[in-house]
């Protein structure tokens, strides 16, 4: 393990809810909830100003709507998110090839690899100028945590938050960690911390002294060993530049069963086609195709069909997910349904075309009228549904963004990121004038940071005091 605190760990402020505050003005400085909104919607991630209420991330949407009635609730817009992102992760390509990202808001980066810090002095003063530079190109706030391994670097990146940087000097890092809760431990979930809690084992300092024995005695030989490592601030884990994708998949969750088995096999026939797209924009093929269904009693079963070499081919893809389908029984209803790809490559079978052909002959075709009343139904004029928090623009008014819907109606604010708080009207869903639009950036124009990494003048006094770090 290094004694210099060059890995760092970079964590974007409530990443959803803070671009969406950034994105309309009227939501600065006031509770913003992200993530589904139907009945079995969750929390993607809650604005400080609503995690007072309690509210955080993974909590059901209903119970958050009980505990902050008054936030403005928004259906996330992740392709919003992910141009954000790739924003911010240039920024850090930029300090050193080695970069981890571990979400669209979260990252590590080994500055020593390149050469953008060497000591306490150069890694804080690289940290500064990143918070700056993420602050210049996105209009966003990301808490910085500075230390000599990446369990330690994410600790102190989560003491930064909000718009914060802390680094952990070298040699202080049993003290700084002994007072701290259990649950710090990367791997101590509710139900191991609950086990340690009931053995009186509450904090990382009587992790380290119940030794290793006693906690491979409770928790087995891996969990054991490698949480009295983590205790003693062990970490010997390196950045990795590249994750290798296993596998590729999407699912939907539906506000309610679906007990028609026509339209069960119209969304599979549409979720297949959405994971193809991911493995084209990913450049990757893949071999077997998986099915997922979790049924109205929470029973989920998952079925797969290798294919003779991979594919990146929606006809065969769509076919074998049909294919699996048969073997599932959907009678009682469906609350969810996935595709994924797995076995991936980076080449495609070649005879494709034949290939979809033997799927599409081993598939029973659909009865006569089930084809007919699949026809019928797309015939039907489709409803446009307006999300709210997306975005969208009147022929009259221009851009402005979804508040609510219902009845006929939709509320709409408009604004602009640069605007001030915009004035609200209603329309009715159909209006031929309001059009959806895509989202505006944050930041007017990219200013000029330089593509070359931060070289500090090397500087190898020490840090004074003892422990964590921070600045503002």
């Amino acid at each position: 393990m290094r004694n210099t605190p060059t890995i760092l760990h970079l964590d974007m402020d409530a990443f959803y809810a803070s671009a969406e505050q950034a994105a309309k003005p009227s939501l600065r400085g006031k509770a913003v909830i992200v993530g589904g909104l139907g009945p079995r919607g969750v929390v993607a991630t809650a604005s400080y100003e609503a995690r007072v209420f309690g509210v955080h991330s993974a909590m059901p949407m209903a119970q958050a709507r009980r505990l902050a009635p008054n936030a403005a609730y928004l259906v996330p817009r992740f392709g919003f998110y992910r141009e954000i992102s790739e924003q911010v992760m240039r920024l850090l390509r930029e300090l050193s090839p080695l970069v981890e990202p571990l979400s669209l808001d979260e990252a590590f980066v080994d500055l020593e690899a390149g050469g953008t810090a060497w000591d306490e002095e150069s890694a804080r003063l690289t940290g500064t100028k990143l918070r700056g530079d993420i602050r210049a190109v996105t209009g966003l706030t990301g808490s910085v945590g500075l230390a000599v391994s990446k369990m330690l670097a994410k600790i102190a990146s989560e003491q930064a938050k909000p718009d914060g940087l802390v680094l952990i000097e070298p040699g202080t890092e049993r003290a700084m960690l002994g007072p701290l809760p259990v649950r710090t431990l990367p791997g101590v979930g509710p139900a191991t911390g609950d086990h340690l809690r009931r053995v009186g084992i509450t904090t990382v300092e009587e992790v380290a002294e119940a030794g290793e024995d006693e906690l491979v005695r409770l928790l087995g030989k891996a969990h054991g060993s490698a949480l009295y490592g983590m205790a003693l601030a062990l970490d010997e884990r390196p950045v990795v530049a590249e994750r290798d994708t296993k596998s590729v998949s999407v699912e939907d969750t539906y506000d309610v069963d679906i007990h028609d088995r026509v339209r069960v096999r119209m969304e599979v026939q549409r979720l297949a086609d959405r994971c193809v797209r991911r493995l084209r924009d990913a450049g990757r093929s893949g071999r077997t195709v998986v099915l997922k269904v979790r049924r109205y009693d929470f029973s989920t079963l998952t079925r797969s069909d290798t294919l003779r070499g991979p594919t990146d081919d929606p006809a065969v893809v769509r076919e074998a997910a049909a294919r699996l389908l048969e073997t599932v029984d959907t009678t009682g209803g469906v609350r969810l349904l996935g595709v994924g790809v797995t076995g991936l490559a980076d080449f495609t079978q070649e005879d494709l075309f034949a290939q979809a052909q033997a799927a599409a002959g081993e598939l029973e075709p659909l009865a006569e009228e089930e084809v007919e009343e699949s026809a019928e139904k797309q015939e039907t004029p489709t409803v446009r549904r307006w999300s709210a928090g997306h975005d969208v623009r009147h022929a009259e008014f221009g851009h402005g963004w979804v508040q609510g819907s219902g009845l006929g109606r939709v509320t709409v604010r408009f604004e602009t990121p640069d605007s001030d708080p915009g004035r609200v009207r209603t329309f009715r869903t159909d209006d031929p004038e309001l059009e959806p639009a895509e989202p505006l950036p944050l930041v007017r124009r990219r200013p000029q940071v330089s593509s070359e990494p931060a070289r500090w003048p090397q500087s190898r006094s020490g840090g004074g005091g003892g422990g964590a770090t921070s600045s503002p």
